[in-house]
């Protein structure tokens, strides 16, 4: 089976990437403003932005150590070191050496992070859903479908 000729990109000149109209300005000023929605409606649990999808990431599993989560959360060991300080004097995580090689922390959640995570997702619907009125579900499920696929493009190479 073939494959169809690959399309010409849709903006071919610099010009356009200046523009109010850069679809790459636009996303950014959504991502900002649902960041600042997420902060504003995450201040009665007490975390942030940077806080929630740590605290999510590690009560998930999806990520056991500082150098895990720092890998799955995009920034710089030191920032998460930073974040996790955060966390554990909040009382919603702790760090424990592991037993087998001492050199490596382990990360866990509390009793009290659980709860808080338990929070979240009806926090992160109250940021997202404003920036989606007016939005039918079929509009919404094409919104993402075409973010998947530009996240997509963009790790593949070429």
């Amino acid at each position: 089976m073939s494959r169809p000729a690959p399309s010409s990109p849709p903006f071919k000149t610099d010009q356009h990437c200046l523009s109010e109209e850069s679809i790459g300005l636009l996303v950014k000023q959504v991502y900002q403003s649902i960041t600042r929605m997420v902060d504003r409606e995450m201040a009665p649990l007490d975390l942030t932005a940077m806080q929630w999808r740590p605290l999510l990431l590690i009560a998930k599993r999806q990520a056991e150590t500082p150098a895990e989560l720092a890998r799955l959360a995009g920034v710089d060991t030191g920032a998460i070191t930073r974040t996790l300080d955060r966390l554990e004097s909040k009382g919603l995580l702790r760090r424990v050496r592991c037993q087998e090689d001492r050199r490596v922390v382990r990360l866990e959640i509390t009793e009290a992070g659980l709860a808080t995570c338990a929070q979240i997702p009806p926090v992160l619907a109250r940021a997202l859903d404003p920036h989606l009125r007016g939005f039918t579900v079929q509009e919404a499920e094409t919104l993402s479908g075409l973010l998947r696929r530009m996240i997509a493009n963009g790790s593949c190479p070429g």
